[in-house]
């Protein structure tokens, strides 16, 4: 049976200290094995901080350094979003850093304009699909999980990997949305939320999960800091998408 190993990384972050989350998330991903997806936060060195002028990296920056180091050393996957700059404009962008180092990156599309993030950064324009050991994979970024038309699955992807900073009072909205994704896509979804209160005294509620195409909680975080790990079946993903095909009769569109 093939299976996909997932390692989701619950944390408090500590607010605009790239150094400290990095050497606090250095510690707590230690317990990751070879192969695994570990997944981090939402601007897991920052939280979510809207001073992009001043806290942007480079994708030669340290935090990029960091997460390679760490991706060979645990020979698994290491992936979350941070703030960087790209020719002059400032991203919230995933990055996916396998063990080889050659990582590939999703710029957040929808930016959320509540909290001004639309005024300090630019949004993506294109999903992105890896390929991984066998699986098909959709990072997302937090607000992105309210928006169903671009993370419409038409056979593209078997789990979809969201990352947040997703606040405690909606939290609801974030348990609800999390298993329509799944339903409606019928694909596995991952969804890693920070815990704690970040600099503008937001509380987050962590509530990290894993569903299945179903809908069913495969994991649940709760409030619980640290990592944990999950094993998800491809071939039962693909046994009920064959049986109870939805996706085929789907609506088309085009994104422009």
């Amino acid at each position: 049976m093939t299976v996909i190993n997932i390692a989701l990384v619950q944390t408090e972050l500590h607010w605009e200290q790239a150094d400290l989350n990095r050497q606090i998330l250095g510690k707590q991903i230690q317990t990751a094995q070879p192969g695994d997806i570990v997944v981090l936060p939402e601007m897991f060195t920052t939280g979510f901080s809207m001073r992009s002028d001043a806290l942007a990296e480079t994708i030669h920056g340290d935090t990029l350094k960091w997460m390679a180091l760490q991706a060979r050393s645990l020979d698994a996957v290491i992936c979350g979003s941070l703030i960087i700059v790209d020719q002059g404009k400032f991203y919230n962008r995933f990055i996916w850093m396998p063990a080889d180092g050659q990582h590939q990156f999703y710029d957040k599309r929808h930016l959320f304009r509540m909290s001004g993030e639309n005024d300090h950064y630019s949004a993506g324009t294109d999903q992105l699909i890896i390929n991984y050991r066998g699986a098909r994979i959709c990072p997302l970024v937090c607000y992105d999980l309210r928006f169903p038309v671009f993370s419409r699955n038409k056979d593209l992807y078997d789990l979809a990997l969201y990352v947040a900073n997703w606040p405690a009072a909606r939290r609801q909205h974030w348990l609800t949305l999390l298993k329509a994704r799944a339903i409606e896509n019928q694909s596995y979804i991952v969804g890693v939320n920070r815990i704690g209160r970040d600099g503008n005294d937001v509380d987050y509620c962590g509530d990290s999960l894993v569903v299945d195409f179903q809908g069913n909680t495969l994991l649940d975080m709760d409030k619980t800091p640290g990592l944990q790990r999950i094993s998800v079946s491809l071939e039962k993903l693909a046994a009920y998408r064959t049986h109870f095909p939805a996706w085929k009769d789907s609506d088309s569109f085009t994104l422009l």
